[in-house]
């Protein structure tokens, strides 16, 4: 009975760890994206350069104020052993005219 009981709690251990490191990868994308998207690069690279950063990537950008500013969301592969559908994302803003 406890050996289940501890493969359960070891899942759900290395499941937060795994969302924890996608969590800062999807950090890092909108970061270098709000950058690129402030500097003026097209969408379209800027949204190729967030899918190379973290698989499976979606970007969306909006302008608040003088900024610049990009959420980049990926859904989390097997967190759960693939149980639970969770998407995770992350925004980001920068100085518009990269100043």
């Amino acid at each position: 009975m406890a050996l289940p009981a501890v493969a359960l709690v070891l899942v759900c251990c290395l499941s937060g760890v795994q969302l924890a490191g996608l969590q800062i990868q999807l950090q890092d994308a909108a970061a270098a994206s709000a950058r690129s998207l402030a500097r003026d690069e097209s969408s379209g690279t800027v949204a190729a350069t967030a899918s190379a950063l973290v698989a499976s990537a979606r970007l969306s950008s909006h302008h608040r104020d003088d900024l610049v500013c990009a959420t980049v969301s990926a859904p989390a592969r097997n967190a759960l052993l693939g149980l639970l559908p969770i998407t995770l994302s992350a925004t980001s803003c920068a100085l518009a005219g990269g100043q």
